[in-house]
Formats: C-alpha cells, structure tokens, sequence
C-alpha cells in the first residue's frame, strides 16, 4: 500500500503533500523533513529505495524516489509494493503532469495544486493505484477541465495560460 506521496524542490519545499494515513500534522512535518534530509543527501548514482527509519514506520516501510530537474517526487510505501513498480509510477506521475502542462515546472506545482492532486487522485486513491495509463489520466484530467468550464463559464487555473508564461519568463532571467 502506498502510504504517502510528496513533491518537494532541491531546498525541502513541499510542492505536494499527500498521506493515504491518518497522521497529525507535526508527524508529517516531520516526516517530510526527514525524508528530505534522507534523498537530498544522496548522490545522483545512488539507488532511489531506502528503508524507512522508526518515524516513517519501520524496515516494513520503503521510501521510493525520483530526482527531476528541481523537483523530488517520493512515494512511502509498505513492503508489500514492488519497488520498481513505484519507480514506474512515478515516472506515469510525472509524464501525466507534463503531458497536461506542457514541460511541467515547480510553477505548475504551485499555481495548479488543484490539478495537480486531481492527476494524483486518479492514478491513487486511498493508497492504492488505480490507473496506469497515461492516455487515461490525461483524458481524465481532460474531461474534469472541460465540465468545470462549462459549469462555471471561466479558465479552470487560477491563473491564466498567459499569466502563468509571464511568471515563467520573469523566473529565468
């Protein structure tokens, strides 16, 4: 089962919490401290499983994670998941989110938190996967956006397409 999924930048931001457990909110921010202590430390080279310590649940808890560009995506999980099953799922996570956004950035994180969670819910929910494949996702995504701009008649982010690509430019230089 997976137990939690966190998207965190190179400076142990939290982009994206996620917990499948009931957890008060000082454990987590904790727990996301620690992680992020255990996978920024680690070289590039190094293998992406670590066993988790007593606070993310004993050696029957695995941490699985992804470094991409700025970002960190990370799955807890119990023993009972494949570790490169999760490896795979993570890289289905981060393809869905740029296939929706277009070359997805830390920006797309923030401003589109509410996507961002809608894409996570439709491959996990309660901890378990429920979908795989892209194209799925995507049309999911897709389908969500399009009835909320016909319900409301406006733009389903909370910025513009537009808006958004001047925060991008203004970030670069």
């Amino acid at each position: 089962m997976i137990k939690s999924v966190l998207i965190f930048n190179n400076h142990g931001k939290p982009r994206l919490i996620k917990f499948y457990q009931q957890i008060d909110i000082a454990t987590q921010q904790a727990l996301v401290q620690e992680i992020f202590t255990l996978v920024s430390k680690r070289p590039d080279t190094a293998c992406n499983f670590l066993e988790g310590s007593k606070l993310l649940g004993g050696k029957d808890t695995r941490v699985i994670y992804r470094h991409y560009a700025t970002l960190y995506f990370v799955f807890v999980v119990d023993e009972s998941e494949s570790e490169l099953g999760i490896l795979d799922l993570i890289q289905v996570f981060v393809e869905s989110l740029d296939r929706c956004f277009e070359n997805v950035c830390e920006l797309d994180l923030i401003f589109h938190f509410d996507e961002v969670h809608h894409i996570l819910s439709e491959i996990v929910q309660g901890g378990m996967v429920l979908e795989t494949n892209i194209n799925e996702i995507v049309a999911a995504v897709n389908e969500m956006n399009r009835a909320k701009k016909k319900a409301t008649g406006v733009s389903t982010g909370g910025l513009s397409l537009r808006a958004t690509e001047k925060l991008r430019a203004g970030f670069r230089h």
